[in-house]
């Protein structure tokens, strides 16, 4: 599911003619789930990268917004903007799928400011995989720059004394996607055509110490990363955190797409859905 930060490859080895933006994958204390006092949204906004727009999840090696866990409308993945409408089907809900493939936290502002903008006062953040998914362990973001980059957003929509509600998800555990599909020859061929997420699954086979070590590496920064997120959210009014609930699902092979072996699966998508959504606001 990831891949370098913002590239895109052309995979014409693979499928002719197919443009894939190679991104991240998937997937503290959660809040006390007590509801909120706040009226439904009527706009919604998913923020983050290629997991919020769906990214292998269609019949194409593309983005698919409609099976996203955040904004999606594929009835078999009920995602957030689902069950707010089952929730109160008085209240119209308009969603934007801001999320952009390949993205790493320094994006998130410039979503956030979009978000502002288009009224949203829900809004879900998915982001911090390519961060950690660069072509080199020396690469992957450092967790002050990651950590001012989410406070920038975070402020951007609580500017002005806004009371929107945010709900931010932890980033996958990525070393157990590699773990899940290692032992699989069409997934490392995959990777290494893709060049996805070099830092942790370049020399997918290997078992020397300094693989070893990288690859734990990648995964100690992840939880950085994941502290950071916890730690902003924790000090921001209306602001929810998962409680590393993504992080510590033990996903599944079924969960993860097989056009790239590191995003979720359509299955994925409904299971990030499904975990995060009684953690919100909306829950009591």
């Amino acid at each position: 599911m990831h891949g370098h930060q913002g590239t895109r490859r052309v995979l014409a080895t693979i499928l002719a003619g197919a443009v894939i933006a190679t991104t991240a994958l998937f997937g503290g204390s959660a809040a006390s789930a007590t509801p909120t006092t706040s009226p439904p949204p009527a706009v919604m906004a998913g923020l983050g990268d290629s997991i919020t727009q769906g990214l292998m999840t269609c019949s194409s090696l593309s983005t698919c917004a409609a099976n996203s866990w955040s904004t999606g409308t594929n009835a078999s993945v009920v995602s957030h903007a689902a069950r707010l409408r089952a929730a109160y089907p008085a209240q119209p809900l308009t969603t934007f799928t801001n999320a952009v493939t390949g993205v790493t936290s320094s994006n998130l502002l410039a979503q956030a400011n979009k978000a502002v903008t288009q009224g949203a006062t829900y809004v879900t953040i998915e982001i911090g995989a390519n961060d950690a998914c660069t072509r080199t362990v020396g690469g992957m973001t450092s967790t002050a720059a990651f950590e001012a980059n989410i406070r920038a957003g975070i402020a951007a929509l609580t500017a002005n004394g806004a009371q929107r509600e945010i709900f931010v998800a932890s980033i996958p555990n990525l070393l157990r996607m590699y773990d899940i599909n290692k032992g699989s020859a069409s997934a490392r061929l995959t990777w290494g055509l893709l060049q996805i997420c070099q830092s942790l699954l370049a020399n997918p086979s290997s078992t020397r110490a300094a693989d070893v070590q990288r690859r734990a590496l990648v995964d100690q920064q992840v939880k950085a990363y994941n502290a950071v997120l916890q730690l902003v959210c924790s000090q921001t009014a209306k602001c929810r955190y998962d409680g590393n609930a993504i992080y510590n699902f033990p996903f599944e092979k079924s969960h993860i797409s097989t056009r790239d072996y590191f995003h979720p699966s359509l299955s994925g998508q409904a299971v990030f859905a499904a975990t995060t959504w009684p953690l919100t606001q909306w829950v009591s």
